[in-house]
């Protein structure tokens, strides 16, 4: 099957660059809304499952056995950007369970948001585990383990109780059986999933029509009250969230991956840019956003600076815009 142009990429009169992707609109219920390209199209998760993985603190009791808010679920469902609020709620969850940040395993790289990594710079300090995009995620993996009484040391390892723990709770909100669930590694070392994409608008649109008080619903309720957890300042994630607060969950992935299901009629959306180039991830998410007919007038504006973004040269100077170029 031919992949759709999704996002083209300008200079002066002309297109230069072509993004291609596939797109999958999905009920609660299964069935396939809308949809372009290969809606079974084998889609590496990435970051897409951290709210699937988060919920096995629910459906286990960790939830009430730590004394976890709605604050801390909704970081263990985002891809951090490493802001000291964040580094503060990561290190006081772990104080809950009894643990310091030198358990977590997710490898160390420098805060998503540039403030914030160029401050660490300023005091002479280097970032830590905690600034981890990941280390929400990690630290709900090392709760599931205090929990369960599991060794901590190879928590990320793919025969470890947490990880077949959390393989079956991405499996059944994606509608798969584990063994058709093929593993990987992601960038921090823990086990990651590919399904088809079809799998993971279905799991979006579940997880947004949870009933209220279901392990699903308080998540859900806990991401849609802390945008902020879920990203960070001057992402799309916790962007279009604002812009439409209580109405979407947004998450990026790698790879030009990206999902987000509306609580009004429970659907789910997943994308996939083929190229992985994240570049054509935000015209298209808002493109995708406008032809639901979800935007109102204050969401179209607040996200106008994601929907076309300009292409500037090195002087500052607009030469280009990346600009949507499909209909569902």
């Amino acid at each position: 099957m031919d992949v759709p142009v999704l996002v083209e990429v300008t200079r002066g009169p002309a297109v230069e660059s072509r993004h291609r992707g596939q797109i999958v609109v999905m009920d609660a219920r299964g069935n396939l809304v809308k949809h372009l390209g290969d809606p079974e199209a084998l889609v590496c998760m990435r970051s897409l499952a951290k709210p699937f993985q988060a919920l096995a603190l629910l459906t286990t009791g960790a939830t009430e056995a730590f004394g976890f808010g709605p604050e801390e679920l909704a970081l263990f469902s985002g891809s951090l950007s490493g802001q000291d609020f964040q580094v503060e709620l990561v290190t006081r969850a772990l104080e809950k369970l009894g643990l310091t940040p030198d358990v977590l395993q997710c490898g160390i790289h420098p805060p998503l948001h540039r403030p914030s990594a160029q401050a660490l710079t300023k005091a002479g300090a280097k970032p830590t585990p905690l600034h981890n995009t990941c280390a929400g995620k990690h630290t709900a993996m090392l709760a599931l383990c205090v929990h369960h009484k599991w060794p901590l040391e190879n928590y990320l390892a793919v025969d470890h109780p947490v990880q077949h723990l959390i393989l079956g709770t991405v499996g059944r909100m994606v509608g798969l059986p584990r063994e058709e669930i093929k593993v990987a590694i992601d960038g921090c070392g823990a086990p990651v999933f590919y399904v088809p994409l079809k799998n993971i608008a279905l799991g979006y649109a579940r997880l947004a029509g949870s009933q209220p008080g279901s392990p699903g619903g308080r998540l859900m309720a806990a991401i849609l009250n802390h945008p902020r957890h879920i990203a960070g300042d001057g992402r799309l994630d916790t962007d279009v969230m604002r812009a439409l607060p209580e109405k979407i969950f947004a998450k990026a992935g790698s790879e030009g991956g990206y999902a987000f299901c509306l609580k009004e009629g429970a659907l789910g959306v997943a994308l996939k840019i083929e190229d992985g180039g994240f570049r054509a991830v935000n015209p298209a998410v808002v493109a995708i956003l406008e032809q639901l007919g979800v935007l109102t007038p204050a969401a179209r504006e607040a996200l106008a600076a994601y929907g076309q973004p300009r292409i500037l040269n090195h002087r500052k100077e607009e030469v280009g815009r990346m600009q949507p170029a499909f209909v569902l």
